[in-house]
């Protein structure tokens, strides 16, 4: 037993001997009379290497050893970053509403709310997400939408409140995608209930898109289920009136082709009334 010990102390006094001495250096530099320049210079390094576990480390001990003046607010606002590019979206955003609350009236606060809007857009639910993302190619618009309603409401506060700021024109784009996003996700919920004949409930999914977002492409589609839950309920006044509309706004649907007779009459003599 004490020979298997002593040899494998000597493999490891010798694995230490190959370790580059600038490795070595670096375990065993001690942080103590690091400045804070210092700390905020390591951790930028780490942050632009791509180490953003080793930068939020950094920042965290930055802001330990001098937790106020400027560089400590920065290293605040930047451990933010480094946890939403390390698919740490939960970390993020608490991040962030650290900061907005410490400093509200901050320069680059409008940044700290940017970040928070946009871990919320970018969640990738872990390893999950990746599959979504990649082999499973799941669509934003088939996932529970409450994170995409939360992350909405991110960026129309940052719009609200710095309707100047340089990150605005990239959030009202991003607004318009949620957007579509939320109203397609009720679109897969009605199109789930007229798969099982649960016609009221398909029809007020459907009506509920139209109301809520009317400028959204998923209004055709929405419209459509509207008609045929209505026809399926044989309630005609409601289906004709979702007709006459979708007709109006989309002339050239590929729905219009699939559609029954409308309560009785072709498609064609709604325009002789």
């Amino acid at each position: 037993m004490l020979r298997i010990l002593a040899f494998i102390l000597l493999l490891t006094l010798s694995a230490c001997k190959l370790l580059p001495e600038g490795l070595l250096s670096e375990r065993t530099e001690d942080q103590q009379d690091w400045s804070a320049n210092k700390f905020y210079s390591e951790a930028k390094d780490k942050l632009n290497e791509g180490n953003y576990s080793a930068a939020i480390k950094l920042y965290e001990s930055l802001e330990a050893r001098y937790p106020y003046g400027r560089i400590a607010q920065q290293a605040q606002l930047e451990i933010a970053y480094a946890h939403y590019k390390n698919d740490e979206p939960a970390s993020a955003i608490a991040a962030a509403d650290r900061f907005i609350k410490l400093h509200p009236n901050h320069s680059n606060v409008d940044y700290a709310y940017y970040i928070k809007a946009l871990a919320g857009f970018n969640d990738n639910w872990g390893m999950m997400g990746a599959l979504m993302r990649g082999p499973l190619k799941q669509d934003m618009s088939e996932r529970d939408s409450r994170a995409s309603y939360e992350s909405f409401e991110n960026f129309k506060e940052l719009v609200s409140r710095f309707p100047d700021s340089k990150y605005t024109p990239d959030a009202r784009q991003r607004m318009a995608y949620l957007l579509n996003s939320i109203a397609m996700n009720e679109v897969h919920v009605a199109r789930y209930y007229m798969k099982r004949k649960a016609y009221i409930a398909a029809a007020n999914r459907a009506q509920n898109v139209v109301k809520e977002y009317p400028r959204t492409p998923a209004t055709e589609e929405a419209l459509y289920i509207m008609i045929r839950a209505y026809d399926a309920l044989q309630m005609h006044d409601l289906r004709d009136d979702a007709e006459r509309v979708m007709r109006l706004n989309f002339r050239n649907s590929y729905y219009l082709v699939e559609l029954p007779e409308v309560g009785g009459k072709k498609w064609w003599e709604f325009w002789k009334n």
